[in-house]
């Protein structure tokens, strides 16, 4: 056994979505870091579909980038279309999309990592934790070479124990052609984590070539692609079309003669799937009465032939995936390059967890990702992100960062994985963030510019250009406040042209853009110069005017519970100790360990009374001399 040479502050286990912004944010953060990964060439692998962001998902890139991190970037110089969705709707639920390169983004992620400075990477499988007194410090490869560190973050994916199902045949990876991690569970199980399973899976791999689009929708991507980054300033790659088909009442009689073949029904398979993204055998035998479900056909990259059929993910055995996939229309000549799969792996209960994702158990042991019960490479690559800032401030007695759920997405995913677990593969949706109003995509910044820049993972002269937009969006608020427009004919004229009511009495261009009809283009006609306005600095403040009124509301529902999350409960608190709590009360707040009242008030059976039994023990402990 041998013991390697160079100590390190932060080792991160796995080079996932949640690896990498781990890595990279404790290295950037002047740490000396460990990259593990059992293969150095699927760092930042996309292991299931070649996209990034989507509904609430999209969300969570634009706040990795506002701190500092780097998916966005990523995406947007790998993304070979670039969608907004719902864009009907109100801003607050509009979200970005991209299809990606898949190979593209995995070779410059690894290039990002190997040319950051303070940041090493080593090919290994982590066998074993190496724990004293509760203390992490360090970890044990397959090979027992032992490497140091002061903290450890697990980013372990799907690789713990993973199980790969293709019809009733099943074997060991942690995805197809990696190999799994087995010593890892065993040991978390007996240093007192509640290990559990869960299920995910993925779609076959069509060859291109092979596929008939001529009868086919064509989704092309937005005519002006949006980039992620704040930074980004032009898309380099070329964009390409998506297709749309369909499954069919053949498609689903398949389906239903495999289902005697199939893990999912058999019961071979254990873990439990994700109830929002269910494998096409699931769809068919849940929602009977569908006669068709939406399949898109999304390129791989712009250099290979192969095709993500995303709506197929399936299980079942390779002779009925083959008729499957042949029964959709534009598929019938398809061939499989990768046959569709399951994969079962082991998570740990997020509930074992600090909001600082410290586990509770083990101290300088941190968990990002999958192995916390989520799923989705944007959901793993935040907590990845705010699990190496919150190992580096450990290591320097500093207050760890929480965001609030008032403050980012990635506060509501983090607060209610501690506070609440998960039984099941653990999606964020907008519909999850109660104040997502003031959580929009573009606003990323505003919420988090300060936060990367004071942890010096924004550099000085992005936080320049941040803090110009800033001015810029207050100078344009003041201006159109001061800016009137009167009752004369030219303007009453001009209010007609818009399908606008006239006014009869001077108003503000302020006023006027509050009108649902009236748009910031609009206000040209009154101002010429307003044309000259930056694109971002007039949709900040054009969402700001017309959404005040809800606005408003949400910032003063932030403010009066602000009383409850400032209220911080200590960690050495002893339920048992306060009166007027029951049995289950007292066990839930012992096992979860809440920061403050705030996030007490969110566990499930804590009750108003409850709160006021905390406080009034708190105001008695604090008003004894010590």
């Amino acid at each position: 056994m041998s013991t390697y040479e160079k100590e390190y502050d932060v080792i991160v286990v796995g080079a996932g979505h949640a690896g990498c912004e781990a890595a990279l944010a404790a290295a950037r953060m002047g740490h000396p870091t460990l990259l593990l990964t059992i293969n150095v060439d699927h760092i930042a692998a996309m292991s299931c579909n070649p996209a990034i962001g989507g509904l609430a998902k999209g969300h969570l890139v634009k706040e990795i980038d506002a701190l500092g991190g780097e998916m966005a970037k990523n995406t947007d110089q790998t993304g070979i279309q670039f969608r907004r969705l719902n864009t009907r709707k109100g801003l607050a639920v509009q979200g970005s999309r991209s299809q990606n390169d898949r190979d593209l983004y995995r070779k410059r992620m690894k290039s990002v990592i190997e040319s950051q400075p303070n940041l090493d990477i080593r090919q290994a499988m982590v066998d074993h934790l190496l724990v004293k007194d509760s203390r992490i410090y360090g970890v044990e490869s397959q090979i027992h070479e032992k490497f140091l560190s002061k903290t450890v973050v697990l980013t372990t994916g799907t690789f713990m124990r993973g199980l790969i199902h293709i019809g009733l045949d099943h074997f060991p990876a942690g995805r197809m052609g990696d190999p799994p991690s087995v010593g890892l569970s065993e040991q978390l199980k007996e240093l007192g984590f509640e290990v559990g399973r869960l299920k995910t899976g993925t779609t076959p791999r069509l060859n291109g070539r092979t596929i008939d689009y001529s009868g086919l929708i064509v989704q092309p991507g937005d005519e002006n692609p949006r980039p992620f980054s704040f930074t980004t300033k032009k898309i380099p790659l070329p964009q390409v079309p998506c297709h749309i088909t369909h499954t069919n009442k053949k498609t689903h009689d398949i389906i239903r003669q495999g289902l005697d073949r199939s893990p999912l029904f058999s019961g071979v398979i254990e873990g439990v799937g994700a109830r929002y993204c269910p494998s096409i055998e699931d769809k068919v035998v849940r929602f009977a009465e569908k006669e068709r479900h939406q399949v898109f056909l999304e390129p791989e990259g712009l250099d290979t032939a192969e095709v993500y059929p995303n709506g197929l993910p399936t299980s079942l055995p390779i002779d009925i995936q083959i008729k499957m996939v042949r029964s959709v229309p534009g598929l019938e000549m398809a061939e499989i390059v990768r046959s569709g799969y399951a994969i079962e792996y082991d998570y740990i209960n997020p509930i074992q967890l600090k909001p600082t994702q410290e586990t509770q158990l083990v101290k300088g042991l941190f968990h990002a990702g999958q192995i916390n019960g989520t799923s989705g490479y944007e959901e793993a690559a935040a907590q990845g992100m705010l699990a190496g800032i919150n190992a580096v401030l450990k290591i320097r007695g500093e207050e760890p960062l929480i965001l609030k759920r008032s403050q980012a997405y990635s506060g509501v995913l983090i607060d209610d994985l501690v506070t609440k677990g998960t039984n099941e593969p653990y999606r964020m949706f907008t519909s999850r963030a109660e104040y997502r109003l003031l959580l929009r995509e573009d606003n990323a910044d505003f919420r988090l510019r300060d936060i990367g820049h004071g942890l010096g993972l924004v550099s000085d002269e992005v936080y320049h250009d941040f803090c110009k937009k800033r001015d810029d969006v207050e100078k344009l608020f003041s201006r159109l406040k001061e800016s009137k427009i009167r009752p004369e004919p030219s303007v009453l004229d001009r209010l007609k042209e818009l399908g606008s009511a006239p006014i009869k009495n001077k108003m503000s261009l302020e006023q006027l853009l509050k009108r649902s009809e009236i748009f910031f283009e609009h206000l040209h006609l009154f101002d010429p110069n307003l044309s000259k306005i930056e694109g971002l600095v007039a949709d900040e403040v054009e969402t700001r005017i017309k959404y005040e009124g809800y606005i408003d509301r949400q910032e003063r529902q932030v403010k009066k519970m602000a009383h409850m999350e400032d209220v911080r409960l200590p960690e050495a608190i002893d339920y048992q100790a306060i009166h007027g709590l029951t049995t289950e009360v007292r066990e839930k707040l012992g096992r979860v360990r809440p920061v403050s009242l705030g996030q007490a008030s969110r566990i499930s059976g804590v009750t108003p009374a409850a709160l006021m039994a905390i406080q009034v023990h708190l105001k008695r402990v604090s008003a004894v001399p010590g």
